[in-house]
């Protein structure tokens, strides 16, 4: 009885209407992910394609030469995109440890997984706390969300000969731009920081072993790559156009 019962199944499998094979043979839970990524992908490019066309039509904007020249804590002036080199190096070496970590997944090696993923964490956590320190410096500066530098400052970021009325707009509109962008991408590295952590205890506590799969691993690690990926064009539109 069950032969034939398993045959009926075959041949329904084998009708024109049985929806045939899944068309990248992928697992439901990564195929939402990209799914996910991609739809994240539109909301960012959005945003830099509005700081893009703001930028470019403006008659004159805060050289970034300028603006980010210093270290925080360390160095005031004279030291262009050396702070914001160094975030960037942390963000890389972190996705290289998760790299490592989705590799241990694959062999099923337990305590890889964990000390990759916590050097995941940690360095999520230490880009985190260098973009707070530049923040800080920058609010420090005079610039926020709907803030302006006094003249004396804004004449540090500007030609000379620059009226101030242009400076003001061009400062504050880069000001909102620039904090909203990197602002939404440290929400996403935080949240990223929050799913590592939660990710890393369920695999202390043995969750995927027993499951015979560290697919979550894999699947948490391309939330972390698109994150990096999203940090070198948020890096290449304000640092260094």
């Amino acid at each position: 009885m069950s032969t034939a019962v398993a045959q009926q199944i075959d041949e329904v499998k084998s009708t024109p209407w049985s929806g045939g094979r899944s068309p990248f043979n992928a697992e439901y839970g990564k195929m939402m992910m990209w799914f996910f990524l991609l739809s994240d992908a539109f909301t960012f490019s959005s945003l830099l394609i509005s700081y893009g066309a703001l930028r470019f039509s403006a008659p004159v904007w805060p050289a970034p030469s300028l603006v980010f020249q210093s270290f925080p804590g360390l160095i005031e002036h004279g030291a262009p995109l050396v702070f914001v080199g160094l975030m960037t190096f942390i963000l890389i070496m972190s996705s290289v440890t998760m790299v490592l970590a989705v590799e241990a997944g694959h062999r099923n090696a337990k305590k890889e997984v964990v000390w990759w993923m916590i050097g995941t964490i940690i360095g999520g956590v230490m880009f985190l706390g260098c973009q707070a320190m530049e923040w800080t410096h920058l609010h420090s500066e005079g610039f926020w969300w709907g803030h302006t530098p006094t003249k004396e400052t804004l004449q540090e970021f500007f030609n000379k000969g620059v009226p101030f009325v242009q400076q003001q707009n061009t400062s504050q509109q880069f000001a909102n731009l620039f904090f909203t962008i990197t602002g939404f991408h440290g929400f996403h590295v935080f949240s990223g920081v929050i799913i590592n952590i939660i990710i890393t205890v369920n695999v202390l506590l043995g969750t995927y072993q027993k499951r015979g799969s560290y697919l979550m691993v894999e699947k948490v690690g391309l939330y972390w790559h698109f994150v990096d990926l999203v940090w070198v064009f948020v890096f290449t539109f304000f640092y260094l156009v």
